[in-house]
């Protein structure tokens, strides 16, 4: 079977012209794995005996000249001790320290990389706050204006939109009322924390609207606030709800005599959770545009 795969690589046609991007990826991959089993002290014999590849073809790929398969590139990976993620890379190799710090952090539990990020932060704030403000991340509850704001403001500073409830519903495989129904409050919050990692590790740039219950979820939040530049969009309760209720959604309020009341006691149990926002823009009463000249204005400052 392994005989067949490097016989089919092996005459597999140049690659084009058009596909220079290709082959130049291929010829940095033959270097990295070259020089990794060079700092090993492998011979390339000893590392076709202990990666089951032979040695005519780890010399094809050491060139640039071998397509080789991942289940044959991860064999290679393994018998050298690096994880396969190192060698398919297509950025350049890290520095020495920046790999040593990785391994060591790979190597801690969530609850103290967090305690590490936050150290991190406090010693090299200017870095971290750098990578911060080009994640930007509007919090607040539903009618406060964060699709019809995200959106605008997404399209201005050109860099993707993500509404966070759509992420779920993809991840889920169904609608988010079902989340709810089907799994309940638990299940939503591990879809919601899931969620936000897959667009943080994804989008380097991008503005996030986010579920107006994150800021009730301490770990995700926090995530949310060391990872993004923070918009905390209000508005006064009336609002909220008219521009709910215009919308055609009342959930989770459906069929409550006293939503407006439980409107504003949800408004006043996360007003120190919000106020944890970078910035506060108060839409109350003012029409999109000039909320958008505000927003513009807060994430420029």
């Amino acid at each position: 079977m392994q005989a067949k795969a490097e016989r089919d690589a092996a005459a597999a046609p140049e690659p084009r012209e058009s596909a220079l991007g290709e082959a130049e990826y291929l010829r940095l991959l033959g270097e990295r794995i070259r020089e990794a089993r060079a700092r090993r002290g492998m011979t390339r014999k000893i590392l076709a005996r202990d990666s089951d590849v032979s040695e005519r073809y780890l010399a094809q790929l050491e060139t640039g000249q071998g397509n080789i398969s991942i289940v044959l590139l991860r064999q290679i990976a393994h018998a050298m001790g690096l994880p396969l993620g190192d060698l398919v890379r297509e950025e350049p190799d890290r520095p020495v320290e920046l790999t040593l710090l990785i391994q060591t952090l790979s190597r801690l539990p969530a609850k103290e990389l967090a305690q590490a990020r936050k150290l991190l932060g406090e010693t090299f704030g200017a870095a971290v706050a750098s990578e911060r403000r080009h994640r930007i991340a509007l919090i607040g509850l539903r009618g406060a204006g964060k699709s019809t704001l995200g959106a605008m403001l997404a399209k201005a500073l050109a860099v993707p939109f993500i509404e966070l409830d759509r992420e779920i519903e993809r991840d889920s495989g169904t609608r988010l009322a079902e989340v709810f129904d089907l799994y309940g409050q638990g299940a939503y919050r591990r879809y919601e924390r899931r969620a936000l990692e897959g667009v943080i590790e994804r989008h380097d740039r991008a503005v996030i609207a986010t579920g107006g219950s994150i800021v009730s979820e301490p770990a995700t939040f926090d995530l949310l606030l060391s990872a993004c530049y923070t918009v905390w969009l209000t508005a006064a309760p009336e609002e909220h709800m008219s521009r709910v209720v215009a919308q055609g959604d009342t959930r989770p309020m459906a069929e409550n005599e006293q939503a407006m009341e439980d409107l504003r006691r949800i408004l006043a149990g996360r007003n120190a959770l919000y106020s944890k926002a970078d910035a506060r823009i108060d839409t109350a009463g003012k029409t999109v545009e000039q909320s958008f000249a505000e927003l513009m204005g807060a994430v420029r400052a």
